[in-house]
């Protein structure tokens, strides 16, 4: 006769051992609160985006920059122009839900590419809750992450300007 029982075998019992795996690379999370409708700060963000940033020091062309654009679609890229017309993408945008969020990968990371997620929260009418979120990094290999590792804090430091500037940048409607 055989007795089921809903207890495991003793082996399953036993605490598993792993081997240790790569260190968690948690995303880059910064926020900042504006005086500005969620609207007025998404348009602000985005179509103004050349004349906040600051792109002497955070872009591709550094002072040759003459323009940003923002293609306002799933599908459009993000990208820098140049003074001799010559572009460099920032991102493709992978999602468009204004004026609430958008997302796009991060192409400025290679050979890999993480992405970025802006969102737009209105906590009242004329006061709008900005977060970016940097995410990703675990699609890095060991190899990269070494690499990128100094580069993986600057971008929390520079996310954290970036979102002081415009701070600064948004004017109440």
């Amino acid at each position: 006769m055989t007795i089921a029982s809903d207890e495991p075998p003793e082996a399953a019992r036993r605490p598993s051992v792993q081997a240790p795996g790569p260190a968690p690379r948690p995303p880059i999370r910064q926020a900042t609160t504006v005086r500005s409708s969620v609207e007025h700060t998404f348009e602000v963000f985005v179509d103004q985006l050349a004349e906040w940033w600051p792109l002497r020091t955070h872009s591709m062309g550094e002072d040759r920059v003459a323009g940003v654009t923002v293609e306002r679609r799933a599908g459009g890229r993000v990208y820098e122009t140049w003074e001799d017309g010559e572009t460099r993408t920032w991102g493709t945008l992978l999602a468009w839900d204004p004026p609430t969020r958008f997302v796009l990968t991060w192409d400025i990371i290679q050979p890999s590419v993480t992405e970025v997620e802006l969102t737009f929260r209105a906590l009242a009418p004329s006061l709008t809750r900005v977060q970016v979120e940097h995410r990703g990094w675990e699609k890095l290999t060991d190899t990269e992450i070494a690499a990128i590792t100094e580069r993986r804090e600057g971008y929390r430091r520079g996310w954290a300007m970036i979102l002081q500037l415009f701070s600064e940048a948004v004017a109440p409607d």
